[in-house]
C-alpha cells in the first residue's frame, strides 16, 4: 500500500509541480522555489520535533515566508527573489539549531517510505487545488508580467493575483517536501517546464507538457526507488533530467 500511496501522490503533486513551473519558468522565478524549498526546513524540523506530518510543518513555515516576501517587496519594492534569499537563509540558520542529526537526511533529499492514504488524500486534493486555480489566473498572470499597466487597465488586481501564485507555490514547495526534500525542490517544478519549453510550439503544449513530465518524473523516479532502494527524490530528479535531456534533440530538430 505504501509504495502505491506514493505513486498516487508522486502522480499528482509532481503533475502540480510542473504546471506551476510552466508560470515561474515564465516570469523567471523557477530558481525561487529552491530558496522556497530550504525554507520547509524549519517545519520538517518542527514536524521531526512534536510528531506531525512534514508536508504541515513545511507548508506552516513556507506559508509564513511567503507572506512576509509578499509585504516586504510591497513595503520596500526590492526584488522578490533578492527578498527571498533573505528570509530562506535566515530560516536554514534556524533550522540547524534544532533539527535531530539523524534526521537531516530525510529532509534534505526525502522520504516517500512512510507515506499514508490520508496523507495521499490531502496531497491529491491540494495538488487539484493548485491545477485549477492556476488555470484560471494563468494568462492573467502572464499578462501582468508582460506589462502590469496593461493589466490593470483589464481590470486585474495584480497584488491579489500575486498572493494567490504564491500560495500555490508555498502548498507545492511544502508537498515537495515530503517527496524530494528541501534540497531539491526547485527541480520538481523547473527541469519539468524547460523541457516542455524545447518540445512545445504554443502556451498551451507548453503548459501542459509541464504538468505531464511532472507527473512522469515522479511516477519514474518512485517505480526506480521500489526496485533499486536509491532514494525516490534523487531518481525522480535524474529522471527529470534525463527527459531534458532527450528534449533538446528535438529543440534541435525544431529549430
Amino acid at each position: 500500500m505504501g509504495i502505491i500511496s506514493a505513486l498516487i501522490m508522486g502522480t499528482f503533486v509532481g503533475a502540480a509541480a510542473g504546471y506551476l513551473g510552466t508560470l515561474m519558468l515564465f516570469k523567471r522565478m523557477a530558481l525561487v522555489a529552491g530558496p522556497l524549498g530550504h525554507l520547509t526546513l524549519p517545519g520538517i524540523a518542527l514536524a521531526f520535533l512534536f510528531g506531525f506530518d512534514i508536508s504541515l510543518g513545511a507548508f506552516i513555515i513556507v506559508a509564513l515566508g511567503i507572506i512576509l516576501i509578499w509585504w516586504l517587496e510591497i513595503k520596500t519594492k526590492l526584488p522578490m527573489e533578492a527578498l527571498t534569499a533573505i528570509v530562506f537563509a535566515a530560516g536554514v540558520a534556524i533550522t540547524f539549531l534544532f533539527i535531530p542529526e539523524e534526521k537531516t537526511i530525510p529532509a534534505l533529499i526525502g522520504d516517500i517510505s512512510q507515506i499514508s492514504p490520508i496523507v495521499t488524500a490531502v496531497a491529491v486534493i491540494l495538488s487539484l487545488f493548485v491545477i485549477f486555480t492556476l488555470k484560471k489566473i494563468y494568462k492573467k498572470i502572464i499578462l501582468a508580467e508582460i506589462s502590469e499597466d496593461i493589466a490593470k487597465s483589464e481590470g486585474i488586481n495584480v497584488k491579489k493575483y500575486n498572493f494567490i501564485y504564491l500560495l500555490c507555490i508555498a502548498i507545492i514547495v511544502s508537498l515537495g517536501a515530503k517527496i524530494v526534500g528541501g534540497l531539491m525542490t526547485a527541480a520538481l517544478v523547473a527541469i519539468p517546464a524547460c523541457t516542455s519549453k524545447n518540445i512545445s510550439k504554443n502556451i498551451f503544449q507548453y503548459s501542459l507538457g509541464g504538468l505531464v513530465l511532472g507527473g512522469l518524473s515522479c511516477v519514474v523516479g518512485i517505480l526506480g526507488f521500489k526496485f533499486t532502494g536509491i532514494p525516490a527524490g534523487l531518481l525522480i530528479v535524474l529522471s527529470s533530467a534525463f527527459f531534458f535531456l532527450i528534449s533538446l534533440i528535438f529543440h534541435g530538430t525544431k529549430k
